[in-house]
């Protein structure tokens, strides 16, 4: 446990989750097995970058983050992760919708 970097200037639990149980999001990062991942080895990629998964369950880790279980539909892995390495699919701003122009109706696709 001594390898934990707490942030002690953000406690994201004062304000709401960012994300809601259902909601599609994507990795914005690759994932590796840091010993918690039961069944693979430590340094396996569980997630990568783009994988497309659903929000399951949102808990907290140090009484300072959320952790989102998202459930990833190619490799069915349930897998914790922070708010910061996660992005929307289902709530995106109306300004980046529009500089995804046409390329918005491929997101209905990535389910």
């Amino acid at each position: 446990m001594a390898d934990i970097v707490r942030d002690d200037d953000e406690v994201e639990l004062a304000g709401p989750p960012r994300f809601e149980i259902g909601e599609r999001v994507a990795a914005r990062i690759k994932v590796r097995n840091d010993g918690t991942f039961g069944g693979r080895d430590i340094g396996d990629v569980l997630v990568e970058r783009g994988d497309v998964g659903y929000v399951r369950s949102v808990g907290s880790f140090l009484q300072q983050y959320y952790i989102y279980t998202v459930e990833f539909v190619a490799s069915g892995r349930q897998v914790g992760m922070r708010a910061k390495e996660l992005c929307t699919l289902d709530h995106l701003p109306p300004e980046v919708l529009a500089r995804l122009g046409e390329r918005a109706g491929q997101l209905d696709d990535l389910r």
